[in-house]
């Protein structure tokens, strides 16, 4: 019998064993930056171009994703240091649920800037949606009093319905407005005393 004619189709290129493994920790990799994991996403590439050093075609992706993990992480590490940049951070924070981290931001705002109605407001919104409704009461009724815009805000802001069956709360959403006075113009002082 005579030896079988080679066949004309390619053959499939031939894997390493270590192929498999690879491709799967690589996949973690992507699953955990889905995940906006990109701490974990980067430990999971980097391992794979550390314990698979040849699985060159896949080095390349890995890379790439390598990239991104890394300007993602140095963004989110990056803190906020002015009172405007915390006051994003909070909104951010506030529209994402976290709470906690927005009440972090917004104290330091607070603690900076005492009378900043916005960032008292951003507390009440915060707390109020965290259910501690005597801190958000307590916190709208000073931003009102620091800004009596805050209260026509206050009458409708769905970020503030679990206080609405609140007394505290009605009554400071009902007080009548006193004129605001203007905090950062200087105190003038009468002709007679100069």
């Amino acid at each position: 019998m005579a030896p079988a004619p080679p066949s004309s189709t390619p053959s499939a290129p031939v894997r390493r064993s270590t192929y498999v493994e690879a491709v799967a920790l690589y996949e973690q990799g992507l699953e955990r930056l889905q995940q906006h994991d990109f701490s974990g996403a980067a430990d999971r590439l980097e391992a794979v171009l550390k314990q698979f050093p040849e699985e060159k075609e896949l080095h390349e992706r890995v890379k790439l994703y390598l990239n991104i993990c890394h300007k993602q992480a140095s963004a989110v590490q990056a803190a906020p240091q002015t009172i405007e940049e915390r006051l994003y951070a909070s909104t951010l924070a506030i529209n994402g649920g976290r709470y906690d981290e927005a009440i972090s931001h917004l104290r330091l705002v607070r603690d900076e800037d005492p009378d900043n109605d916005h960032a008292l407001y951003m507390l009440a919104v915060a707390h109020a949606q965290r259910g501690e409704l005597a801190e958000a009461v307590a916190h709208v009724e000073r931003a009102i009093a620091m800004n009596p815009e805050n209260r026509s805000l206050a009458r409708t802001d769905p970020d503030l319905d679990p206080l609405r069956d609140d007394e505290s709360f009605r009554l400071a959403r009902e007080a009548p407005s006193l004129p605001r006075a203007d905090r950062r113009r200087p105190a003038v002082r009468p002709r007679s005393a100069r």
